[in-house]
């Protein structure tokens, strides 16, 4: 999996409910949701972000809740992946779940800017950062993981599975 895109900067515990308030959790529509996607942390970012966007972050990204409406927003606003000091352990297994690549890269976070282009290669664990053309590292996707990004998450992968068993 190889990703390219612009940067989003966000700090340190950005919660669930940063990325999706809680006053929207009536629907678990990607589109709707996406629509007040980071609303609160940053209020411009539903009507800027673009498909192929990616989101770099401090520590402790998905703090809070376990809601799967998260992730799912997330996606549906285009957020191609999400590199972070570290992650909730329930927001991390949520995102693959829902089908949302993560990668923890500790050094990132302080050489980004905001609007900076990142080549992100899943296979190798490689993220370039273009305008200084440093590389830095993180851990590949496990084969597991990659099978349930490609399948689009859990269930899409569950149901692949069983219509194969047929």
């Amino acid at each position: 999996m190889r990703l390219t895109g612009r940067a989003w900067v966000f700090g340190d515990n950005v919660d669930t409910d940063q990325i999706i308030p809680a006053r929207y959790l009536t629907t678990f529509d990607p589109e709707a949701l996406a629509k007040h996607c980071m609303e609160d942390a940053k209020p411009e970012f539903p009507k800027k972000v673009k498909r192929g966007d990616i989101i770099v972050a401090g520590k402790n990204f998905g703090s809070g809740s376990s809601r799967e409406h998260a992730p799912i927003a997330l996606k549906g606003a285009g957020v191609a992946c999400i590199i972070a000091n570290s992650f909730a352990r329930i927001f991390f297994r949520n995102a693959f779940n829902m089908g949302l690549p993560i990668f923890i890269c500790e050094g990132l976070y302080r050489e980004v800017i905001e609007g900076d282009i990142l080549q992100v290669d899943g296979d190798t664990g490689e993220i370039l950062l273009k305008r200084t053309s440093r590389r830095f590292k993180t851990a590949p996707i496990p084969p597991f993981m990659q099978t349930l990004l490609d399948a689009g998450g859990l269930i899409p992968h569950l149901k692949a599975s069983l219509q194969g068993q047929k």
